[in-house]
């Protein structure tokens, strides 16, 4: 009786290393792609739109040089019109080197889109080269600001951008100044990048046809219990995409991991669009 309960203690044992060893050392490091295609009325011209959408690579936690350069091929593989980043490129708890901004901003800027590249900041963004990197890179930084994406003269595509909140107020704050300024613009469809999903509830989504956001990095899975160890601000919208009225709203869980080193049925990503009529 004895042998049996230390045999099956042992075993255990052994699941729980493995399943330890495996979201250390393993899952981090091993990226796909979601393809996802989105039903829209967007005009005929843009049938097809495709996104490439990165968010919270948090550099120098497990996301290495390596793995960045092959996230880059990935991006490339897919052809997109456009990329966008939701924030946290940085980690606010990392010290960075020279090599080290160079390696992220030469990872970005060999990122190839057809028409164009967007990034705003997240919480974590808040190292002195995040504007140097951006430029460098050629990316276009969308904090708290729009652009318009034409596509053969056609009607735009508006595009607009907020960077990470930490009141709830603030992003209501941020979109009426960007309200001002597009009230009059004539657009086929319109895009929101964010980086804290949960703020979605606090604005007026009806005037966006895609949203996208990131922040959760897919919470720890925990078998039995779910997805548990979620920041503020992605408590509610974890991962994965969400019907609010028309609006579709998609939660990328990212590519890197934070405070835990650690990634269980919870594979780093970046998700890739197909917006068809």
């Amino acid at each position: 009786m004895k042998n049996k309960i230390f045999k099956f203690i042992l075993i255990i044992l052994l699941i729980v290393l493995s399943i330890i060893l495996y979201g250390v050392y393993m899952e981090p490091k091993t990226f796909k792609t979601n393809e996802i295609k989105i039903k829209s009325n967007i005009p005929d011209n843009y049938d097809g739109f495709k996104i490439i959408h990165i968010s919270d690579i948090h550099y120098g936690k497990t996301v290495s040089k390596d793995m960045l350069e092959d996230i880059t091929k990935e991006v490339n593989l897919n052809k997109p019109d456009i990329i966008v980043v939701t924030g946290d490129i940085f980690n606010n708890k990392v010290t960075y080197s020279d090599d080290d901004i160079t390696n992220i901003t030469n990872s970005l800027k060999n990122m190839e889109a057809r028409i164009g590249k967007y990034i705003i900041k997240g919480d974590n963004d808040s190292n002195e080269k995040w504007e140097e990197i951006v430029t460098n890179s050629e990316f276009t930084n969308l904090n708290d600001t729009y652009n318009l994406i034409f596509d053969n003269d056609s009607t735009p595509i508006l595009i607009s951008g907020v960077s990470s909140n930490s009141k709830y107020g603030e992003i209501n704050e941020k979109l009426a100044k960007i309200d001002e300024k597009t009230q009059n613009i004539n657009s086929c469809y319109s895009i929101l990048i964010m980086h804290e999903p949960d703020y979605v509830d606090n604005i007026d989504v009806n005037k966006y046809n895609l949203i996208l956001a990131g922040h959760s990095l897919g919470g720890l899975y925990i078998p039995i219990k779910g997805r548990i160890n979620l920041p503020i601000g992605a408590q509610k919208y974890t991962n994965g995409h969400y019907k609010i009225n028309d609006t579709d709203l998609y939660v990328s869980n990212g590519l890197g991991t934070d405070n835990i080193k650690f990634r269980f049925m919870n594979r780093p990503s970046i998700n890739f669009y197909r917006i068809t009529k």
